[in-house]
């Protein structure tokens, strides 16, 4: 999906990129498949805020993705390309034989009228989901299971694609987007291709009220504040942090540390870090 650069008629629209939604489909989102989305604002149980910076923002409806796409499912043709709100790809709509519906992943290059599959004898075809021992090796893929039919849970933001690397008689090397070389189980599924809608990294939102639209509330730097209020805060004029590394307002190390656990269970199956 291009982007277009708007006119810049005003100062808001000056420099604003936006995405081109013209090669979507103009339907309105299949109703079976909507649930309610109540917004929280990035607070929990008792109205306190426990994520800061959220809240307001257009209202939107969740979209039930089909992430598992089991092999008993019929096969299935592509109804229609449409815009999710609750994540950067696009969805595709997809009309089973068995007269059921349902969402999935976008792959590049999927069309209205395409046919997918989830067969474990499928093509290898974009948009075609099947186990990791059925996929030769070389081939792009997303929507990767990281265990036996817990559905895709990596490879799934708009434009991201991994690599199989190599395969044995139980687990699959599979190279990751952030570079990063995981051994996953061979029955785990994948989809064939790279997931859509790859020009959404090259967005500007260009002014304060896109911003309020996605739901993000403004942020207030540290360096701003007083000494009470945050440790970067102080000092005459533009201080530097003057620390031994950059902090939460709560004191605790910030931007660039590590937080995985070294005693991770799942850290035997990282053949190489990300980079």
């Amino acid at each position: 999906m291009p982007t277009k650069e708007l006119r810049p008629i005003t100062h808001s629209g000056r420099g604003r990129q936006i995405l081109d939604y013209s090669g979507l489909s103009k339907v309105a989102p299949e109703k079976t498949l909507l649930v309610a989305q109540k917004n929280k604002a990035g607070r929990n149980n008792l109205g306190k805020i426990t994520v800061r910076h959220k809240g307001g923002g257009n209202k939107k409806a969740y979209r039930l993705i089909d992430f598992k796409r089991n092999s008993e499912e019929a096969d299935g043709v592509v109804l229609s390309l449409e815009y999710d709100p609750n994540r950067t790809a696009n969805i595709a709509l997809v009309q089973h034989e068995n007269g059921g519906k349902s969402y999935i992943l976008a792959p590049e290059g999927l069309k209205v009228g395409s046919k997918v599959t989830s067969r474990k004898d499928s093509d290898i075809k974009v948009g075609n989901s099947l186990p990791l021992s059925e996929i030769p090796v070389g081939t792009t893929i997303h929507n990767v299971e990281l265990t036996i039919g817990g559905g895709a849970k990596l490879v799934r933001s708009a434009g991201v694609a991994a690599v199989l690397v190599a395969k044995n008689e139980q687990y699959a090397s599979v190279k990751l987007p952030s570079g990063e070389v995981r051994l996953i189980h061979i029955k785990c599924k994948a989809t064939v291709g790279q997931v859509s809608n790859s020009d959404h990294r090259n967005r500007k939102l260009g002014k304060a009220g896109a911003t309020r639209w996605v739901r993000r509330r403004p942020q207030v730097r540290g360096s701003v504040m007083n000494p009470c209020d945050h440790p970067h805060g102080g000092g005459e004029g533009r201080a530097p942090i003057g620390r031994s590394a950059p902090r939460t307002p709560w004191g605790k190390k910030a931007m660039g540390l590590k937080t995985r656990s070294k005693k991770k269970i799942s850290n035997r199956f990282i053949l190489n870090k990300k980079k």
